[in-house]
């Protein structure tokens, strides 16, 4: 017993042994038990051991193996965050997202470059007077001058980002006014625009004196070809949003000029002017317009401040009318369906991928029997 009274790493103390030794009655009922030499090398391994001892008869559970699980789904999630970031459109046609007549999908992102393809095919619904933009890919295109993109500016020729950034919103207000303003829509003088534009382009200048006085205009003085205007007598809009979607481009043009390209679609909803009932009928005109200005440096050109000069202007259009031009969009009332049966050209008016085929800078392939495969 030499290692009792705790010196040689027994767990009994000396005092334990006397009081045992000096009673043995009780000590035999109560005597210390003293370690086996097994358990007092691992008490002594435990108490050279820095840190929290766990007792030697402690149960400690497996570590859990991580599942080989774990890692599938976080491949399948990294993979769906990819998907969702580079084909959102494919993804809204796969699962539904459209809301059925497209209503209840999410609004498109604004469109930030030329798309690749066309817009999905929606239910074919018709449109109605409560749901002018039903069955149309335009269900989910921003309203109005929401719907036309206008990039961050930049220094570019001879003007600074604060510049560029200001005339970028004139642009707009051009887009805005010749093919949103209520006014210009019911066939009144498209005021505001014109303001925008340079009252020394004598060819501009020449062109808008004849178009919007003419009542025999031509494909090349057609007021449609910058204006979108419906004779009251004829067409009236239904509610008060047009859905639109493009964008605004720009680069440095000629004599350093800030050259800014607009390539917007416009989606107007009309029903008959004396048919006001709610079952009335509901067309869809369609105009999607590329138009290029040209804001000039005023020492190299002569212009007006807060004006631009028109590079290029072309126009696409549906449901718009197929006889000769009348400087009014004319719907097919009662007739849209046999459109497609005409020997004309098919155009799809909501794919975007492809600018637009003009037969020169200046005129539009408008008016000339269009027919839209989908509306």
């Amino acid at each position: 017993m030499s290692d009792a009274g705790g010196k040689g790493g027994s767990s009994v103390s000396d005092e334990e042994w006397e009081r045992f030794l000096r009673d043995p009655l009780t000590g035999a009922a109560e005597a210390p038990v003293e370690p086996s030499a097994r358990a007092r090398a691992v008490e002594r391994r435990l108490r050279e051991r820095p840190g929290e001892p766990e007792g030697w008869r402690t149960y400690s559970p497996a570590r859990p193996r991580r599942k080989k699980g774990r890692y599938v789904a976080g491949l399948v999630a990294a993979a769906a965050l990819l998907a969702v970031a580079f084909f959102p459109q494919q993804l809204v046609s796969w699962f539904g997202g459209g809301g059925g007549d497209g209503q209840d999908g999410a609004p498109l992102a604004a469109e930030s470059g030329r798309p690749r393809e066309a817009p999905g095919a929606e239910p074919a619904l018709r449109p109605t007077v409560d749901e002018p933009f039903r069955g149309s890919p335009a269900a989910r295109w921003a309203d109005g001058a929401a719907g036309i993109t206008v990039p961050a500016a930049k220094a570019t020729g001879w003007m600074d980002a604060a510049q560029v950034e200001r005339v970028l919103r004139q642009s707009r207000d051009f887009l805005v006014a010749a093919g949103l303003d209520s006014h210009v829509l019911r066939g009144e003088r498209p005021t505001k625009a014109i303001a925008l534009l340079n009252p020394h382009q004598k060819d501009v200048q020449e062109y808008l004196r004849t178009a919007l006085s003419s009542k025999t205009p031509t494909a090349k003085t057609d007021p449609l070809l910058l204006f979108s205007r419906f004779r009251p007598q004829q067409a009236r809009l239904v509610g008060d949003v047009v859905k639109t979607r493009g964008r605004l481009t720009y680069r440095e043009g000629k004599r350093g000029a800030v050259e800014v390209t607009a390539d917007v679609t416009f989606v107007y909803p009309v029903t008959a002017a004396g048919d006001s009932g709610g079952d009335a009928e509901v067309v869809r005109t369609i105009a999607r317009r590329e138009v290029v200005m040209s804001w000039d440096d005023p020492a190299k050109v002569i212009t007006e401040p807060g004006t631009m000069s028109l590079v290029s202007y072309a126009l696409d259009m549906t449901n718009g009318g197929c006889s000769a031009p009348t400087g009014y969009f004319v719907p097919p009332f009662d007739t849209a369906d046999e459109q497609l049966t005409d020997k004309s050209r098919k155009l799809d008016p909501y794919d975007r991928s492809k600018p637009i085929d003009a037969s020169n800078g200046t005129a539009a392939t408008g008016n000339d029997c269009t027919a839209a495969t989908r509306s």
